[in-house]
């Protein structure tokens, strides 16, 4: 059998990017560095494939980061005996990573090119406990229920009543729920015939197609993009919980009077260099390992020429890296309607030791832009990063 030159990758992408980010399970980690993940990407995509980033796949649909897929199959806690219904089949990854921890995956898509496109690649790579189907994921698979475990890889702004009725009592689902841009993975067991929810992260996920977006009660405004918690006040249940944002690796929400590094050894001191009483901070001792919080805008380019990026950082001992794009930055990406990336914009880079220092910067929207990613954190460099205000303003 021919060496497949992939598989180094796979590995490094485990090591460096899944165990390293939380995901424990060893069947999980070892179904993701088998799992040929650059089979479920166009050519174009296939340099990209074991980064851990979602890329496009076409019909404006994206395949999620290998690190999302582990951590929800990680959440599922699949088990050999389980029957698993997957809403949202896309490219067929997560249903490919599922297939071997399972006995059965029924998968949906609602766009039909890629359900067709996904049935075949399942099929040609050998999946045969996997069954696709193109349709509306929300009406579910009622012939096959009831299943032991759902998964919904796309995100419905409510929990459509099909899947809870075709989850079997003390069946489990992992779901992300919530705004276009502000979503929430829920882990859900079913007792006494309603889920009870738990959340595990916040999350972006690509929408339902169709009417299901359409629907949606709360739209966001693409001609008054704004940033979600940019001063770090919201608090979650936890430290590495940020409302608002998402995919945080080694980061926390600090409150000021909590603050004892960088010189700040009083609350009343930590509250007169930040904006106000908190701000998040990103700490890590290993080069290139990830560091960083994201969160989606919706901005139209058509609506909106000109807008101002803007923050306040403070760094300490930020080292072990010499490219600019694994430092300390405030960075935002813009995409087109088919999630194709236009040009990335940034605050930055950082290095050294500097205290809290306003910074901002104006940027000409590409007029194709429906939508940007914003990034903040050290992205690979090593010491200590403190970022808070972080904001968007149209000019």
């Amino acid at each position: 059998m021919a060496e497949d030159p992939y598989a180094p990758l796979r590995e490094e992408l485990v090591e460096t990017r899944i165990r390293s980010a939380g995901v424990t399970n060893t069947r999980v980690l070892r179904v993701i560095a088998e799992t040929p993940r650059h089979r479920f990407v166009p050519p174009s995509q296939r340099s990209k494939a074991y980064y851990d980033m979602a890329l496009p796949i076409g019909d404006a649909q994206t395949i999620s980061s290998p690190f999302i897929v582990a951590l929800m199959t990680e959440a599922l806690d699949p088990q050999p005996t389980d029957k698993v219904l997957e809403i949202g089949t896309g490219s067929g990854y997560q249903a490919a990573v599922l297939s071997p921890l399972v006995e059965k995956v029924y998968t949906i898509e609602i766009v039909k090119p890629l359900g067709e496109k996904a049935a075949r690649t399942l099929a040609e790579l050998g999946y045969d406990n996997v069954s696709v189907r193109v349709g509306d994921g929300f009406l579910g698979w009622p012939e096959a229920a009831p299943f032991d475990k759902i998964i919904v890889t796309c995100s419905p702004e409510s929990i459509p009543r099909p899947l809870v009725d075709q989850l079997r009592e003390g069946g489990q689902m992992i779901i992300p729920v919530g705004e276009r841009y502000q979503q929430t993975l829920y882990h859900m067991i079913k007792k006494d015939g309603k889920l009870e929810r738990q959340p595990l992260r916040p999350t972006l996920f690509v929408p339902m197609t169709g009417t299901a977006e359409e629907g949606r009660q709360r739209q966001p405004d693409p001609s008054r993009p704004e940033i979600i918690n940019g001063d770090f006040q919201q608090a979650g249940p936890s430290p590495a919980f940020i409302p608002g944002w998402y995919y945080g690796r080694q980061v926390r929400r600090v409150s000021a009077g909590l603050d004892s590094s960088a010189g700040q050894s009083s609350e009343n001191q930590a509250s007169s260099n930040a904006s106000g009483p908190a701000f998040v901070r990103f700490e890590n001792e290993t080069p290139g390992l990830d560091s960083h919080l994201l969160q989606g805008v919706a901005i139209d380019g058509r609506a909106v020429t000109l807008v101002r990026l803007a923050g306040r950082v403070r760094t300490e001992d930020v080292g072990g890296s010499s490219r600019a794009d694994r430092l300390p930055m405030v960075a935002i990406t813009f995409y087109d309607d088919l999630r194709r990336e236009l040009g990335t914009y940034w605050l930055g880079p950082f290095r050294g030791t500097r205290p809290w220092r306003e910074e901002s910067r104006m940027i000409r929207v590409p007029p194709q832009t429906r939508e940007a990613i914003l990034r903040i954190g050290l992205f690979g460099a090593t010491g200590t990063a403190d970022f808070d205000d972080i904001r968007l303003e149209v000019r």
